[in-house]
């Protein structure tokens, strides 16, 4: 009898450690690794590039990327990196096709990137350009519709001032085409809609700054103003500072455009003006991150994204506010 509890002990110590090995085996979701973590597994890789700037509409652009690349993070796994050059911005890239990136959203600010998103079309890495065109053949496009903000602009202030008045466009040719295409889109809608209306155009830059100091001028030159075609929100604060500080009170309307949020601020404190902007929001941004993924995902999706412009003022500001932007 002893000899049989022997015997049996014996063959349970030599079971248990066999069961155990069996039943490590079964839980690995990887037969043969060394039983890690499975989660990025079968998951999207995918880098976005977009340049460092610590304030203002630029990086708000990382901001809702990012953010947005954290909604996804169960299907995507991502790095963001930002540049403050055309170089560093190549090295990053370079960086992120080494990691493996399949798809890549860039918002290639600086110039020179043509050459290195073109090697990275030709490795086989979808590209998805935010706002800024470059000539790289078999890059998607995300963008706003600059004309359009110049459209609605227009139709907002005949329809707060009507078909008459003197109002001012302060266009900003330093920014090529993005100012000529706002302020096409605003003086053909007013030939269309008020061919009486007085339009005066002065340059400005897209800074409150200048906004305060160019405004300052145009107000003394002028004794009477109506609205004013302010095509970006930072502009548009100068320019209520300038209004503000000169103690007018005949203007009506500044509209603006990018949507800043001090200044959705400012819309409802200011009753006596309607303070407007046509969002070309950095948060459009997050349209290029999810067409990457579709893109991935074998979906059909237009080479070119083009975004309708909604307006912000007193009456929906809320809808946008966001208080961890930093734009």
């Amino acid at each position: 009898m002893k000899k049989a509890l022997k015997v049996f002990s014996l063959f349970v110590l030599i079971l248990v450690p066999v069961l155990a090995a069996c039943n490590n085996t079964t839980t690995s979701s990887n037969p043969g690794d060394d039983g890690g973590d499975d989660s990025s597994k079968n998951k999207y890789k995918i880098g976005i590039l977009a340049p460092a700037v610590t304030h203002g509409w630029v990086a708000a652009v990382a901001y809702h990327a990012e953010a947005r690349a954290k909604e996804l993070s169960d299907d995507i796994e991502y790095q963001i990196q930002t540049s403050s050059n055309a170089e560093e911005m190549t090295s990053q890239l370079d960086d992120l096709m080494t990691w493996g990136a399949e798809a890549i959203v860039a918002f290639p600010q600086w110039e020179g990137m043509e050459v290195p998103i073109q090697r990275a079309v030709d490795a086989g890495i979808e590209v998805i350009n935010f706002d800024i065109a470059i000539n790289v053949d078999g890059v998607y496009r995300v963008a706003g519709d600059n004309e359009d903000m110049g459209i609605q602009g227009a139709n907002y202030i005949v329809d707060k001032i009507g078909t008459e008045g003197n109002v001012v466009i302060l266009e900003v040719p330093s920014s090529g085409s993005v100012s000529e295409l706002r302020k096409k889109g605003f003086v053909e809608t007013i030939e269309s809609l008020a061919p009486d209306m007085n339009l005066l155009t002065y340059a400005t830059q897209f800074t409150r700054e200048d906004g305060l100091k160019d405004f300052a001028d145009i107000l003394t030159s002028n004794s009477q103003i109506d609205a004013v075609y302010s095509m970006d929100d930072e502009t548009s604060i100068g320019v209520l500072q300038a209004i503000r500080e000169a103690g007018r009170t005949d203007i009506q309307v500044v509209t603006g455009g990018g949507g800043m949020q001090e200044y959705f601020k400012l819309m409802p404190e200011n009753e006596d003006i309607w303070i407007q902007s046509a969002l070309y929001s950095p948060a459009m941004v997050k349209d290029a991150v999810d067409i990457a993924v579709k893109v991935l995902n074998g979906e059909s999706v237009e080479e070119e994204t083009i975004i309708p412009t909604t307006i912000v003022d007193r009456d929906n500001y809320e809808q946008f506010l966001d208080e961890g932007s930093p734009y």
